[in-house]
């Protein structure tokens, strides 16, 4: 899927790839004016982690984000691939998207009245080799929560609520969940967006 902007400061021969079919990230790349394509990567995430060992969340994330960069970069000869994770943790729990819906259930309320983090990491790739990296944070306080509201919320949310780290998307309805919030829009949207506008205009894909 391709999507363009109604401007761009785009200097690049092509629109950026994003390796994934992530609606919140694919929102900050158009809201952020840069044009670019969907091209949802096919990698077994599961796999990967199991592979890693005992590693911390930001290692996950960013293995993760690796993975999925490369794995449409050798697919796309010369073009910019960008592939983004996001792992959430809780004192030494890491957790991602919750399998099924009993799952988001109990996460939901191991996470109720307690602090996380998430860890959002992108990788920028270019014919099969990582061009740069890196891992952003924010830290999210959830308000204790009673069983009647996390029932009613993952009856809003239905499947959507298996499409994110921590069962929520702070941008909707996941609102509701939280009292303090520390960190940028984009960081708990998924994609740390500053330090990619960065790397982008120092290769010259973007105006500087």
């Amino acid at each position: 899927m391709s999507e363009a902007p109604s401007f761009s400061l785009w200097r690049a021969d092509a629109p950026l790839i994003l390796a994934s079919k992530s609606a919140g990230r694919r929102q900050v790349l158009a809201q952020a004016g840069l044009p670019f394509e969907s091209w949802p990567a096919d990698v077994d995430e599961r796999a990967i982690e199991q592979a890693l060992g005992p590693v911390g969340a930001d290692s996950v994330a960013q293995a993760l984000a690796r993975a999925k960069a490369l794995a449409v970069s050798v697919e796309a000869p010369g073009r910019l691939t960008l592939g983004a994770d996001q792992v959430a943790s809780c004192g030494e729990r890491l957790f991602g998207k919750p399998e099924s819906m009993e799952k988001a259930a109990a996460l939901l309320r191991f996470l109720s009245g307690r602090r996380h983090r998430l860890h959002a990491a992108i990788a920028l790739a270019r014919d099969g080799a990582v061009i740069y990296e890196t891992v952003a944070h924010a830290d999210l306080e959830m308000r204790p929560l009673s069983d009647a509201f996390i029932d009613a919320y993952l009856a809003a949310m239905g499947e959507t609520a298996l499409t994110t780290a921590g069962a929520y998307q702070v941008e909707g309805l996941g609102a509701h969940l939280f009292q303090e919030v520390a960190g940028d829009h984009w960081t708990i949207m998924g994609l740390p967006l500053l330090p990619l506008l960065d790397v982008l205009r120092r290769i010259g894909a973007l105006v500087g």
